[in-house]
């Protein structure tokens, strides 16, 4: 195996191979230091590349297989690579939440996800770059290179977990933790050609530290595959003491529902219009409608149908404003956009009658699955960005834009429901990925990770790469 298959080899299969000991951890991360020193001054997808850290962890794990009579012992991920969003903190490693305010802040502990993405054996490369506390669906915080999408780096990887995206679909990883508050894991796996799952609501711990965004967020798997996203949903899964919010574990392994197939036929609804905003871009609809075709092959009952998502943008928006705010960042030191959001805080009464309504539209929105065991929706309403295209437009004219963008993906941040973004094809003019949405009732992410990899059997993707990759 050439070092470019094995850098774009799946996680789970790299793990294979080192218990096999046809590779070693010292290999893999050298490899993948390697190619980010070479490539990611183009690209801009680490803020920080943990390269003394990653070498020493990475030793001592080639040591300890070394001397290990029984490598299936092992942790699932020992000695496989992964990066981390630079909105989680990691022990002893700068964390800037996106801003030059933060360049200087060192973590002092591990966020739970990140420790257990450590206890299964997985070496951190390093800090995948963020948009400015991760507000934006694009990447291009003040201070920072711009993150560019490695099908076409003109374009954007998406946001705000664009780093992650850039660097799995580049090979500069090969899975990643990102975290999506209203599309910020599904949006750049849309842009980038791969699998990003948002989970439900109490699926993934947010400890040590709390919740400022009334339940919208989670840390969540990007992923060139299926089986491997799944696998390391179930690694992040699972409450830690004191969660405000909490979902038992499931009956079988996520991994294991990526290797099954779901119940037949499932009810399956599906929209290329998203109220109020009316029709998605026809790239965007052909890859809905391409799938849904697909669906209604393998024998599940498939109907246009959608919910109304007309009330619920206003009270979201308030929500959101308000953990812009809660960030605690100086509003002089942000950008002008983030520091409009800032002015446009609700007060503390409005924002509880904010999330009160919110959740009253959220129950609205869940009955709809009364009906569907899934809904099929574009992740986004037009392709991606060129880097920069809404520079020059006010902050409130920005924010108009990105709420008309990403209109597909926020109800289900504020419902609490699963959903995954799966790529199916290619936007021509610009050679960029196009993805589709599965949303699954609560708590049902199994279901959507066997629905996901039966699409994928049906229509493989993971064998594209970026020529930027080569």
């Amino acid at each position: 195996m050439n070092e470019t298959d094995l850098a774009f080899t799946p996680a789970l299969k790299q793990a294979q191979l080192i218990r096999r000991r046809e590779v070693s951890p010292v290999e893999l991360v050298e490899l993948y230091l390697e190619r980010i020193q070479r490539l990611d001054s183009q690209l801009g997808s680490y803020f920080t590349v943990m390269s003394e850290l990653a070498l020493a962890e990475a030793k001592a794990k080639t040591e300890q297989l070394a001397q290990s009579a029984n490598a299936s012992e092992l942790p699932p991920f020992f000695g496989v690579p992964i990066s981390i969003k630079d909105l989680n903190a990691v022990a002893g490693v700068r964390c800037t939440y996106g801003t030059p305010a933060l360049m200087d802040n060192i973590a002092t502990y591990d966020e739970g996800v990140v420790a257990r993405i450590k206890q299964t054996g997985f070496i951190i490369l390093g800090k995948t770059a963020t948009s400015e506390l991760g507000s934006f669906p694009y990447t291009e915080p003040i201070g920072f290179p711009a993150a560019r999408n490695p099908w076409n780096l003109n374009y954007t990887p998406g946001g705000s977990s664009g780093g992650a995206a850039a660097a799995v679909a580049a090979g500069l990883c090969p899975i990643a933790q990102g975290s999506d508050g209203g599309g910020s894991i599904r949006t750049p796996a849309a842009c980038c050609g791969l699998v990003g799952i948002k989970p439900a609501r109490g699926r993934v711990s947010h400890a040590p530290v709390g919740d400022r965004i009334s339940g919208l967020g989670t840390s969540g798997p990007l992923a060139r595959t299926v089986a491997d996203a799944a696998a390391l949903l179930d690694v992040m899964s699972g409450y830690i003491t004191g969660d405000p919010y909490w979902l038992p574990a499931p009956d079988l392994s996520f991994l294991a529902a990526a290797t099954s197939d779901p119940v037949t036929p499932l009810r399956i609804a599906y929209s290329t219009t998203i109220p109020p905003l009316g029709e998605a871009a026809p790239v965007c609809q052909q890859a809905v409608l391409e799938t849904v075709k697909l669906l209604e092959g393998m024998g599940h009952l498939v109907e246009p149908n959608c919910p109304d998502f007309s009330d619920l943008i206003e009270p979201f928006t308030k929500v959101w404003q308000a953990g812009v705010a809660a960030a605690g960042i100086p509003s002089e030191v942000l950008s002008p956009v983030n520091r409009w959001i800032v002015e446009q805080v609700p007060s503390a009464g409005e924002y509880l009658q904010a999330v009160s309504l919110m959740q009253i539209i959220a129950r609205r929105i869940v009955a709809f699955f009364d009906n569907f065991d899934v809904l099929v929706l574009p992740v986004l309403m037009h392709p991606p960005l060129q880097i920069g295209q809404w520079a020059d437009l006010s902050p409130e004219e920005t924010f108009q834009k990105i709420v008309g963008w990403i209109a597909p993906s926020p109800p289900f941040n504020a419902t609490g429901q699963p959903a995954i973004a799966l790529p199916t094809n290619f936007d021509s003019t610009t050679n960029l990925p196009v993805g589709v949405q599965l949303v699954g009732r609560p708590a049902a992410e199994a279901t959507l990770i066997a629905l996901a990899s039966q699409i994928e059997a049906a229509k493989p993707w993971s064998h594209y790469r970026p020529e930027f990759a080569f």
